[in-house]
C-alpha cells in the first residue's frame, strides 16, 4: 500500500511538468540511499513549497494583506520594490507594506503570472527556489498588459511544521531606471 501511494505521488509530480525540484548533496560523500518514506517526504515538501509560491501571488492579487504577511516566517524578509531596493522584516511589517502600497484601488483587476518554479531542498527544514513573475494590469482599452516582470530568489524555512518564506528577493527584469 505504501509503495502504491508513493508511485501515485511520483506519477502526479512528473505530470505537473511546470515545476522542478532538486536535492543538493550536503557534503562530498556519496549520497546514501533514501527510504521510500524519505523520498515521499521530499516530494511532499517540494509540493508544499510550490503551493506557498502560488499562494503569494494569489493573496497579493486578492489584496489580502493578512494572508500575504502570514506566508512569511516570524523573522522573514521581503526585499524588492520598484523605486529601488527596500526591505521589510517580519509578517507585520510585510503585511503593512502591502496594505499601504497596494490597496485594492491600485491596479484594480491586476494579477500575477508566476512560472518556472525551481525548488531545491537544502536540508530537512530549509529550501531555496528561483522562479519568474509577470504583473498584468488593465490597459487603456481594458486589455491585459504586462506592467512589469522579473524573478524571485527565495529562501524557505519550515516553521512549526509549515513552510514559510525566510527571505524573498523580488527583482525586475530589466531593473527600473535609476532616478
Amino acid at each position: 500500500m505504501k509503495m502504491q501511494k508513493y508511485v501515485a505521488v511520483c506519477a502526479l509530480a512528473l505530470t505537473m511538468g511546470a515545476a522542478s525540484w532538486t536535492v543538493q548533496a550536503q557534503n562530498a560523500k556519496p549520497a546514501k540511499k533514501l527510504t521510500v518514506e524519505q523520498r515521499l517526504q521530499r516530494l511532499e515538501d517540494a509540493d508544499a513549497i510550490r503551493e506557498l509560491l502560488v499562494a503569494y501571488g494569489k493573496n497579493f492579487d486578492k489584496r489580502d494583506a493578512q494572508a500575504y504577511g502570514d506566508l512569511f516566517a516570524k523573522d522573514g524578509e521581503w526585499v524588492g520594490g520598484a523605486q529601488g531596493i527596500q526591505s521589510y522584516k517580519g509578517p507585520d511589517a510585510i503585511r503593512d507594506m502591502v496594505a499601504k502600497a497596494y490597496p485594492p484601488t491600485v491596479f484594480p483587476g491586476s494579477y500575477h503570472i508566476m512560472s518556472n518554479f525551481n525548488v531545491t531542498l537544502t536540508g530537512q527544514d530549509t529550501a531555496t527556489a528561483w522562479s519568474r513573475w509577470a504583473f498584468v494590469v488593465n490597459g487603456i482599452h481594458n486589455e491585459p498588459v504586462i506592467f512589469r516582470g522579473g524573478r524571485y530568489d527565495d529562501e524557505f524555512i519550515r516553521e512549526n511544521g509549515v513552510w514559510k518564506f525566510k527571505k524573498r528577493v523580488v527583482s525586475s527584469d530589466p531593473p527600473p531606471a535609476a532616478k
